[in-house]
């Protein structure tokens, strides 16, 4: 299948936001009042999907917008903390520069991805769809598609959790994972992406062998 549209998840997929969601997670918990996660359990949560990790942590279903709005508003406070992966701007301006079109679709605002991708890298991307809910991300995967007017069967979404994986499905797109984010690389595999990324330049390589068009 030769793709056209890339639609990226932002956090561990673009930016290495893992270390910091660790460092914020048990104050969100103590706000919001669900269990805290020690130490010794973050590699278990990273194998299971994100509904099972809402259930494990006993967090009710209705709190998740105000803990989603507050995570926001925490990673606009410390955004000098998170920084892109090595080679992703690399990458972006490959697959630019091929002819793909380019997306984010993120629960993170998109003020606070501009910041971290930079005005350069940033102007890669010609549609940015923020603010997603946990489990959103489908929705804003069809609007994608048709703001750009591109097929689904032309479109992928890359991304790092399985929730990514349920959303592309749901749209009736491709999904490819990445190794490097938060969910381990043996539940992604579990979900039969269409690509698994190992290393970030493999996206550009993966993706342009597929034959794009470089009409624009």
């Amino acid at each position: 299948m030769a793709y056209r549209l890339v639609i990226f998840d932002f956090d561990g997929t673009l930016a290495d936001t893992f270390p910091w969601f660790t460092g914020v997670l048990n104050g969100v918990a103590e706000r919001y009042r669900f269990r805290q996660v020690a130490a010794h359990e973050v590699e278990a949560l990273r194998g299971l999907s994100a509904r099972q990790i809402i259930a494990h942590l006993g967090v009710a279903t209705w709190k998740l917008p105000f803990i989603a709005s507050h995570m926001r508003r925490l990673a606009k406070r410390d955004g000098a903390q998170i920084a892109l992966f090595d080679g992703a701007d690399a990458m972006l301006r490959r697959l630019r520069d091929d002819g793909f079109v380019l997306a984010i679709a993120s629960s993170n605002s998109e003020r606070n991805i501009r910041r971290t991708l930079g005005p350069e890298t940033a102007a890669l991307i010609t549609h940015f769809d923020c603010g997603a809910g946990l489990f959103g991300k489908a929705a804003k995967f069809r609007r994608l598609a048709r703001k750009t007017g591109i097929q689904h069967v032309q479109a992928i979404c890359i991304g790092d959790e399985i929730r990514d994986a349920d959303a592309a499905r749901q749209a009736g797109m491709a999904f490819g994972a990445v190794s490097w984010g938060f969910t381990r690389v043996e539940a992604l595999q579990a979900q039969q992406p269409a690509f698994l990324f190992r290393e970030m330049a493999e996206i550009a390589d993966g993706l342009i062998a597929t034959g794009t068009a470089k009409a624009r």
